[in-house]
């Protein structure tokens, strides 16, 4: 054999077993990450959509789905560690304000997501009508933080007009249902249960009433230390995000049906895509210029402001400090 061909045959073989063909190639690990959650279209509807069309995969991410009733059982989670990061409401204006968490992506703003229901045989016709009755809700969520908004508008002082009840949003519809309470304010999709099993049950007013001066904003918080720490992982999260954000705004119809079939089958399609309706949402592009020029920033500060008022934080960290928006805004180019 002629020394070229040989060559050529010992070049090919090499070539072959790099291919795969004759040895494999070594395969490189998703990287895990524990993300914590609400079961609601205004928090996880991304986060399903780009699980459903590769969004994250493609950034080399296994998300670690874990559910939750509340924010504020997520934050008690990430804050013991069990959860690295976590998507959810209002909430995500609190403990960041304490020093617990970093939030550095935002979903929606919460525009008619929060509603206040009344009983038919209550009476209640008008916010200045629940002075005097009892109103239950989960306190310290985007619930609570809009029905401070109708109270203020009414000129009406919880604790002191009004008595709020403060139980499990599960719990807070139950009572309202049976009768126990006239009033509840509660997020999608609780009112779809409400409707459902409280005859003569109307909706007083929604949080769209207090857009944008009052908007209440929903987004992602990580772990402290697990933000100092992992950088380029919350980036690619972030790549995956927006690629999910964007095929949700631009294909919603199709989106929808998938999100109604395989995780909200109990609730029917119509009553999700008007649910997905109640946020606001923007395109990865709209939400830059909210980023850049301050706008996420004054609104997550608006929340927090309530949260130091009624949840007495002591030397909050204001929201200048607490959100990033640098991560997003060097991804997301003008």
């Amino acid at each position: 054999m002629n020394p070229q061909r040989r060559t050529l045959l010992k070049t090919g073989a090499l070539a072959a077993a790099m291919s795969g063909i004759g040895m494999p190639l070594i395969a490189h690990a998703a990287q895990a990450i524990r993300v914590g959650y609400l079961h609601t279209p205004a928090v996880d509807g991304q986060i399903w959509t780009g699980l459903a069309n590769g969004a994250f995969a493609d950034q080399g991410l296994d998300l670690k789905m874990v559910k939750f009733t509340t924010g504020l059982e997520l934050f008690q989670a990430m804050i013991g560690g069990s959860i690295d990061v976590l998507s959810t409401g209002a909430v995500v204006s609190n403990f960041p304000a304490r020093g617990q968490g970093k939030v550095f992506l935002i979903n929606n703003v919460e525009y008619a997501t929060a509603q206040l229901w009344v009983r038919g045989d209550s009476g209640i016709k008008t916010a200045a009508d629940l002075k005097g009755k009892k109103i239950s809700t989960t306190a310290g969520t985007t619930a609570h933080v809009f029905l401070n908004q109708v109270l203020k508008q009414a000129k009406l002082e919880e604790g002191k007009d009004v008595q709020l009840v403060n139980l499990r949003m599960t719990e807070a519809v139950t009572s309202f249902i049976s009768g126990a309470v006239p009033a509840v304010a509660l997020w999608v999709p609780f009112d779809v249960t409400v409707r459902q099993k409280t005859e003569g049950a109307r909706m007083l007013v929604d949080a769209s009433a207090f857009y944008p001066e009052a908007a209440i904003v929903g987004g992602w918080a990580a772990n402290n230390a697990y933000y100092e720490k992992n950088l380029p992982v919350l980036q690619s999260l972030i790549k995956g995000w927006v690629k999910a954000n964007d095929y949700l705004l631009s294909n919603t119809d199709e989106a929808i049906a998938v999100l109604q079939k395989k995780h909200y089958p109990e609730v029917p399609l119509e009553d999700l895509k008007t649910q997905f309706k109640a946020s606001k949402y923007f395109t990865s592009s709209e939400w830059r210029t909210k980023y850049e020029d301050g706008t996420v920033t004054k609104w997550l500060q608006q929340v927090t402001d309530f949260f130091v008022k009624t949840a007495n934080i002591s030397n909050p960290v204001p929201a200048s400090k607490y959100f990033d928006p640098k991560l997003y805004l060097d991804i997301v180019k003008a």
